[in-house]
């Protein structure tokens, strides 16, 4: 299936065991790389780290230089989850100051995940989608935050979003 939508030329995020596939296969990076539709791949450190083939402290230790090799070596979006995610589109990189431990949960990176290819089907382009995503996932933890919410799952932070 993975194979298959690669070859389709419509914008096209990438998150979660795709990313898995991909690192494990020449073929499937090949074919990410060769895209010319927009790309937005969505890591957090470990993922970042087997598409790189290194470990996952050497990402942690140059964040924006992972970003960045992402972003060259798949000519895409690369969206390097954790604190201070990292936008990088190949050009420029932005690191984003909303979000907190709150969004350390499971399923919340899906939440961002669908939150950007929302805005890719709208039309954003995947840069722009990438870094409203980013910030409005961010900025829906924080006001749960400064509720006082100390504790949060994914559908605490869909719930916030119309609130923003």
């Amino acid at each position: 299936v993975l194979a298959a939508l690669l070859e389709r030329e419509v914008p096209l995020l990438l998150d979660a065991d795709a990313l898995n596939l991909i690192a494990h296969s020449k073929t499937l990076q090949a074919r990410v790389a060769a895209r010319s539709a927009a790309t937005v791949l969505t890591p957090h450190p470990a993922e970042a780290a087997r598409l790189l083939a290194v470990r996952t402290a050497e990402v942690q230790d140059d964040r924006l230089h992972a970003a960045r090799e992402l972003a060259a070596r798949f000519h895409g979006i690369t969206v390097l989850k954790g604190a201070g995610t990292i936008v990088d589109d190949g050009r420029s990189a932005t690191i984003n100051t909303t979000g907190n431990a709150l969004l350390a949960t499971a399923g919340t990176g899906d939440v961002l995940a669908g939150m950007i290819g929302a805005l890719l089907a709208q039309g954003y382009a995947a840069a722009t989608a990438a870094r409203i995503g980013v910030a409005l996932h961010g900025a829906a933890a924080d006001a749960l935050s400064a509720r006082g919410i100390r504790h949060a799952v994914a559908s605490d932070i869909i719930a916030e979003i119309p609130t923003l």
